[in-house]
């Protein structure tokens, strides 16, 4: 009988494959790494912005930008403070793990402890290609809407943590926080969250005291090791 596998399934388990030794790559010189996901104008770039000039300086981050064409966004992560590079994907609307491989390869590993992935702006792809990164965020808006969740459950089941970003429009935006919550509760249930504005600085530090406290968990589980004398 003829084996069928469908070219969806080949794409998708060699980008697994790929993801896993990247994943290797980082535990290798002990970077923690998030993958950033959002619709477009959900506000990755300004997260990413306001966490650099927020972050201890003791923490050394870097960033790759994902998007169809420009390095604005990664032109911004520099100015900032980060150790940036620019993927293009020339149409592609998601980054997957081949693209991620040859720019860890430009950025100086062993001399960052934290890696932030901006993936490209859409609610669809990303959710399906694993980058090899530890941890998937997922930035909503409140002038997105708050029937987010209930229209793309594939992006809300696979993250682990939520940001709800623009919440100073609250006054001034139609946004049922209780449906909003329903929806992300029923796809993924206990999902850590946080509601915080970008703007006006609202919400920001529980955001980076997640991120530090996940950044000194992985360094516990994942020491970095000193070469011998003479090496």
């Amino acid at each position: 009988m003829t084996e069928r596998l469908s070219v969806g399934e080949a794409i998708l388990g060699a980008n697994e494959r790929l993801a896993a030794v990247n994943r290797e790559t980082l535990d290798r010189v002990g970077v923690f790494s998030l993958n950033l996901m959002a619709s477009p104008g959900a506000g990755k770039t300004s997260l990413i912005e306001c966490t650099l000039q927020a972050l201890p300086g003791s923490l050394r981050v870097g960033v790759i930008d994902g998007d169809i064409a420009t390095s604005l966004d990664a032109d911004r992560a520099a100015a900032a403070g980060a150790a940036a590079v620019q993927v293009n994907t020339g149409g592609e609307c998601h980054l997957d793990a081949a693209m991620i491989q040859p720019a860890l390869q430009r950025l100086d590993l062993p001399g960052l402890d934290l890696l932030i992935v901006e993936n490209v702006g859409n609610l669809v792809c990303p959710a399906s290609f694993a980058l090899g990164t530890h941890k998937n965020v997922l930035i909503a808006s409140v002038p997105e809407g708050a029937d987010k969740p209930h229209k793309y459950p594939g992006m809300y089941r696979g993250i682990d943590a939520l940001v709800l970003n623009k919440i100073d429009l609250l006054p001034y935006v139609d946004f049922d926080q209780t449906f909003f919550q329903k929806g992300v509760e029923a796809l993924n249930p206990g999902v850590i969250t946080f509601p915080l504005s970008c703007r006006t600085g609202e919400g920001l530090q529980a955001w980076l005291g997640w991120i530090e406290a996940e950044v000194l968990t992985y360094r516990q589980q994942h020491p970095r090791q000193t070469a011998a004398p003479g090496r």
